[in-house]
């Protein structure tokens, strides 16, 4: 038999588990809930009737839900003794008023506001992920909620964050309430917030250190065969070399072969404006990212800050070739027209993988001996 702070327990125990808690805030299907109490056994009727009398006690003071009642018959007893055997509950409220807890309570209550408040989207990652939220302000949660709803992609156009005007936020607010902020997005733009990072996704000024990854891919120009640089130190001070490559991704450094006198500068994303310093105009460079929208978009920064730049391995035979077996959906477009910066063919190619279920080709995907060809074409020709 149960005692009803035992099955208090075993309720509390429920709500933290994220799956249940979603179900049960969630949906109609698991109500009415019903804890089976268990009878006394016999012996314990017979040894230990005080105890007996106590559970009845404890059961009938019991006022949340509705607790279920039984005759049974004991040998030691002269007629049919009425026991508790399952308790019902009706509703989430019900479930939360039964726990006696004061911090669920409390979280059910500040659910309850943030849900009235959310998009249909929002609200299974609220009821889950209470860590994100759980040590809040609710109203500075509800503006990030409402938030959520208005940003889009490339909404910032450059700008920093903090600078976005028209959404009743203050300069701080996107520091305090990035991971949340993220979060969201991903329920609207299929992960890509947390893929791109926030900055990128809404095409923000980054204003704080964002560190590249800068590989020799010769010996002698560098002490070190890769290094972690900030791309602060990249607008003051140039890399050795007379050719600098640029690379989207860094995980693409192993496709990179040895070249002379080049530097690789991989991880940069839509952080490019250190391109602008003019020692960055003695260097030849190129530039290499996913053959996608966001890519594309990158290479028309790029050559924004330096016009002479070669842009390799993105073009639209290359994608068509590799495409039935590489290519995968882009979870969100950078834009919904080709962005200033690019050449006629690249802006046909931008505008053809917008038409695409299956519009992005990342670079990982491109053989190590095509990319060592691409890379030696463009060596032979800034000779």
């Amino acid at each position: 038999m149960k005692s009803p702070s035992e099955c208090r327990q075993r309720l509390a125990r429920q709500w933290h588990q994220a799956s249940v808690r979603e179900a049960r805030l969630l949906s109609g299907d698991p109500w009415p809930l019903a804890l089976p109490i268990g009878r006394p056994s016999a012996k314990a009727f017979a040894e230990n009737p005080r105890e007996v009398q106590a559970h009845v006690q404890a059961w009938k003071a019991v006022g949340v839900g509705e607790v279920q009642w039984q005759p049974v018959n004991y040998r030691a007893g002269a007629e049919p003794v009425s026991m508790p055997v399952c308790w019902w509950l009706r509703t989430p409220t019900e479930w939360v008023a039964a726990m006696e807890d004061s911090a669920i309570r409390n979280e059910f209550s500040a659910l309850e506001q943030l849900v009235g408040e959310a998009d249909e989207r929002f609200r299974s990652l609220l009821i889950r992920r209470r860590s994100l939220w759980l040590n809040k302000p609710l109203d500075e949660v509800i503006s990030t909620l409402r938030l959520a709803q208005t940003l889009t992609p490339g909404c910032a156009q450059g700008r920093p964050l903090r600078l976005l005007a028209g959404h009743g936020v203050d300069t701080k607010f996107f520091e305090r309430n990035g991971a949340l902020l993220t979060r969201l997005l991903d329920e609207r733009f299929d992960g890509a917030a947390s893929e791109q990072g926030l900055t990128t996704l809404l095409d923000a000024l980054d204003e704080g250190d964002h560190w590249v990854l800068v590989a020799p891919l010769c010996d002698g120009l560098l002490p070190f065969k890769r290094l972690r640089v900030s791309t602060s130190e990249l607008t003051n001070t140039a890399v050795p070399g007379t050719r600098v490559l640029i690379v989207e991704n860094e995980r693409c450094l192993h496709q990179l072969p040895e070249l002379p006198d080049t530097v690789a500068i991989l991880g940069a994303g839509l952080d490019l404006q250190w391109l602008g310093a003019s020692h960055w105009g003695e260097k030849s460079l190129a530039y290499w990212g996913d053959m996608d929208t966001w890519g594309l978009l990158m290479l028309a920064r790029a050559r924004t800050c330096q016009p002479q730049l070669t842009p390799l391995l993105m073009n639209q035979p290359l994608f068509q070739r590799h495409a039935p077996r590489s290519a995968v959906p882009e979870p969100v477009a950078a834009q919904q027209s080709a962005p200033e910066g690019l050449t006629e063919p690249e802006t046909a190619l931008y505008q053809y993988l917008l038409s695409l279920s299956r519009g992005r080709l990342e670079q990982e995907y491109l053989a190590p001996e095509e990319v060592r060809g691409a890379l030696e074409g463009w060596l032979n020709q800034s000779v």
